[in-house]
Order: structure tokens, then C-alpha cells, then sequence
């Protein structure tokens, strides 16, 4: 029997839409649009952001699949040499050889690889199944690709401006503070607020919401403490930084005053023997 495929024109949520409605009109197995494949010749989508999978959540698919069979097939991509291409449903392939089963539900759908890149992306996002950070490579790479704006990018996933911007901004924390952001050793409120800090200050704020189990809340005030204390450390570095070359020529200017005068960093402190020396320098001074 030939294989029907499904064009992809309209998008991947137009094809996962055709999917569900397939099984609400209790297709039989032998239909045109749904096919079993072997799952060793379904390889993994190259372009796949996705790169973490929690394996108690891919036991727990395995069983239910064992239970009550896939409820949902997988979307491929046939590459013409007797192999298929995965473009949505990895964690369903996954769980399904967990579960022992040798054959997968799979609907094949047209489409040209730079398009499966793009909508690889998009089944994620759309779904929600990715980390905070793979979510942010996600926008990148779409925005990189296809050389559009936010806004544009806005529109063509159905997610607000801000989000998008908020979340590529998680892109600026260093490696090590992200891999915690996707161990979910830290929230996502807590990372927002890391990235207007430099690395080391990042280092130290996650030890201390790791180490002190500090909420949202309690980093923003922890931050704003570090803010205004660094503040105050370029004031006093600023008042230390005065030119030497001026503070020596003031202290020669005072010597001719028959003054006693000493530098102590940023600091003249003036000796006087008696009260005309105090007279006199204040009258030079009023002049």
C-alpha cells in the first residue's frame, strides 16, 4: 500500500490538529494517515532543541503507553533512503522503546529540511516542553535564521514581546548559573534578576540561594544590598584615586604659608604651633 503523506504547508500545529482529529474519528490502523514504523529506523531530529529529557517522566509515559497504547503517532520525515526523520514526538518514541515496543504509530508529512528545522522548534516551544534556557536557544536560532525582529518573532509563535526579550536575557548568565537554571536548582524568577549582575557577583548570589534556600523575594533584597554596597566601594575608589601630583603641589603651597602640612592618601592634615598660624592662613584664605 502506498504511503499518503501529509503536506506540511499550514505548519506543525496544523498537523498535530489533523493528528488528534484522526483519532477522534476512531481511524482503524489501516488508515491512510497514520502508519506503523519500526522504531529503529526513526532517527532523531538533527535540529531538535531539546536536549535534557527527564527520565522519571519518560517511565512513567512508558507505562501509561503500555497500559493504553500510544494515544497520539509520532511525526516523521521520510529522507529516501529507507530511514525516516523524527520532527515531533521524541519523548513519545523514547517512551515507547522503553516500553518494549518494536513498531510506533507515525504520521509522514512533506516537507523540506530547512522547514522540518523550523517547525522542530516551533512543536517545542508551542508545547511548552522545553527549559528555560533551551527555550532561549530556541528564539535565538529562529530569530538568527530567519533574520527577523522580535516583534515578527512575537507573532509567528504566539508568545508576547516581552517574554521572548525576558527570556533570551537568561543568556547572559554564565554556563555554570545556567545548567543550575536547568537542573532546577534555581527558579526562573531567580535567574531574571542574576543577569544584571557579572559573573562573580552571579557565583556568589546562587550559592547563596542554593545554601540559604533564599526565595525570589529574599534575592532581590540580597541584590540590592550587593548594588548599593558596590556603590559606595567606586565613591571611596573614586575619592582615593585623586592625582597625587595636586594633593604634593597643595601641600607646597601650604609649606610657603610657613604651614605644616601631610598627606595621608587622599587626605591633607594641617598642623599649626599657635593661633596667629590659624589667623593667618584664614585671612590668605579670605583674601
Amino acid at each position: 500500500m502506498a504511503k499518503k503523506k501529509l503536506a506540511m504547508g499550514r505548519g506543525l500545529g496544523a498537523i498535530l490538529s489533523e493528528t488528534a482529529e484522526a483519532y477522534e474519528q476512531n481511524l482503524s490502523d489501516n488508515s491512510s494517515l497514520v502508519l506503523e514504523l519500526d522504531v529503529d529506523i526513526i532517527k532523531p531530529n538533527p535540529y531538535q532543541p531539546r536536549k535534557t529529557f527527564n527520565l522519571q517522566a519518560l517511565q512513567e509515559l512508558s507505562e501509561s503507553i503500555k497500559e493504553h497504547g500510544l494515544l497520539q503517532p509520532v511525526v516523521v520525515y521520510d529522507n529516501g533512503d529507507g530511514d525516516y526523520i523524527l520532527i515531533a514526538g521524541e519523548r513519545r518514541l523514547r517512551a515507547s522503546k522503553l516500553a518494549g515496543l518494536n513498531n510506533i504509530k507515525a504520521i509522514i508529512a512533506e516537507i523540506d529540511f530547512k522547514r522540518m528545522r523550523e517547525l522542530a522548534i516551533i512543536e517545542n516551544i508551542q508545547r511548552e516542553e522545553l527549559n528555560p534556557i533551551e527555550l532561549a536557544l530556541s528564539y535565538q536560532e529562529l530569530l538568527q535564521e530567519y533574520g527577523i525582529t522580535h516583534e515578527e518573532l512575537s507573532k509567528r509563535i504566539g508568545k508576547s514581546r516581552t517574554q521572548i526579550t525576558n527570556t533570551l536575557r537568561l543568556l547572559q548568565l554564565n554556563e555554570e548559573v545556567q545548567q543550575m537554571l536547568i537542573e532546577d536548582k534555581i527558579s526562573q524568577g531567580h535567574a531574571k534578576m542574576l543577569v544584571t549582575l557579572d559573573e562573580g557577583e552571579q557565583k556568589l548570589i546562587v550559592d547563596s540561594i542554593i545554601g540559604q534556600k533564599l526565595n525570589v523575594r529574599d534575592t532581590e533584597i540580597l541584590i540590592k544590598n550587593i548594588k548599593n554596597k558596590g556603590k559606595k566601594r567606586i565613591k571611596k575608589e573614586h575619592i582615593g584615586n585623586i592625582n597625587t601630583q595636586l594633593l604634593q603641589a597643595l601641600q607646597d603651597s601650604f609649606k610657603i604659608l610657613g604651614i605644616q602640612a601631610h598627606i595621608n592618601t587622599s587626605k591633607i592634615t594641617l598642623s599649626f604651633e599657635n593661633d596667629a598660624e590659624v589667623t593667618a592662613l584664614i585671612k590668605k584664605i579670605s583674601k
